[in-house]
């Protein structure tokens, strides 16, 4: 059986995902990680369709996606990945269909199976307070790979303890804080212009901590900045820093500080979260801070204090507080 080129899924050079690619990279503006996802997610399908003679995209159905799924999670593959591989499938074929190249998209009403989603961990308030309370004087490497230096105003460590205290106070994915730019923050109104998911702008609060941390960086940062860099965080080499160096670089930090669990930046954003929703209650805000499309998506990312609510309940409902 024959395809045309234009719409062969069995071709290896598929010309429809390099278009599709070009449209997340370019339009959709999607991060690096999410375009790999997408495009290693759509080439496991698209082998799957060669095994089962499935030539082309548009002859593929949704009783053969359910087959699909239905052979991945009996390889042990979790519902997680599976909704992921779907949603790479769904935005391809709207993709598709806006190019009026498919007349329907077979995803859209195919489900993964359930799976339990855990829920996101967060380091105690009075435990990072402790921890970056502690981080005025905190010995620091002297580069990004190298060994411990004793000076306590070493450019790097000043510079760790801004990121810890900026993605702690806004929230920040590791994304979204290794794109922010010098100019991004202004200090006189302690805002933030953030750059998030699908290129959308939103505008967080900066605590006085975190613009302290931020201050204190910015003096030492033409020590290490390269001519012309935008970056408000830079590598020991002085370009934007990578965020592989960032989660390296807060794993080290904790050790340094004595932290008694591995510090990654979602951590730090499950925390600043989890304590906002536990202070306020309010997850709407919460959500607009967070910058999710869906509150859905809020509720599961962070979690009550349940322990902190059973006193809430005690205190406050009439039936609950003890007679005197």
């Amino acid at each position: 059986m024959s395809t045309p080129p234009e719409t062969a899924a069995s071709s290896r050079n598929d010309p429809l995902r390099e278009r599709f690619a070009s449209h997340l990279r370019d339009e959709r503006r999607v991060s690096p990680h999410t375009l790999s996802n997408y495009g290693r997610d759509l080439e496991r399908i698209a082998s799957w369709c060669r095994e089962q003679g499935l030539e082309d995209w548009s002859g593929l159905r949704d009783a053969d996606i359910r087959r699909y799924i239905a052979a991945r999670h009996r390889a042990g593959i979790g519902g997680r990945t599976l909704a992921r591989e779907l949603s790479a499938l769904r935005a391809f074929f709207e993709f598709l269909m806006r190019e009026q190249l498919v007349a329907q998209n077979p995803a859209r009403t195919v489900r993964a199976p359930k799976t339990s989603r855990p829920l996101p961990g967060s380091l105690d308030a009075d435990t990072l307070s402790a921890l970056l309370d502690g981080a005025s004087s905190p010995p620091g490497p002297a580069t990004d790979e190298g060994a411990a230096s004793a000076e306590p105003d070493e450019p790097l460590s000043l510079r760790d303890t801004a990121i810890v205290e900026l993605m702690y106070s806004s929230g920040l994915r590791l994304a979204e804080l290794i794109a922010v730019d010098v100019g991004d923050i202004d200090p006189a109104e302690a805002m933030l212009t953030v750059v998030g998911k699908g290129a959308k702008t939103r505008r967080v609060p900066v605590g006085k901590a975190a613009l302290r941390a931020v201050a204190a960086w910015l003096a030492v940062r033409p020590q290490l900045a390269a001519a012309g860099e935008k970056a408000l965080f830079v590598s020991s080499r002085g370009q934007r820093i990578h965020p592989r160096t960032v989660q390296q670089r807060l794993k080290q930090w904790a050790q340094q500080h004595g932290a008694q669990r591995h510090l990654h930046p979602h951590l730090l954003r499950h925390s600043f979260a989890s304590h906002l929703l536990e202070s306020s209650g309010d997850l709407r805000a919460v959500q607009e801070l967070l910058g999710h499309a869906d509150i859905a998506t809020t509720q599961v990312y962070t979690h009550l204090d349940f322990q902190h609510l059973a006193q809430v309940y005690d205190k406050a409902h009439p039936r609950a507080r003890k007679r005197r």
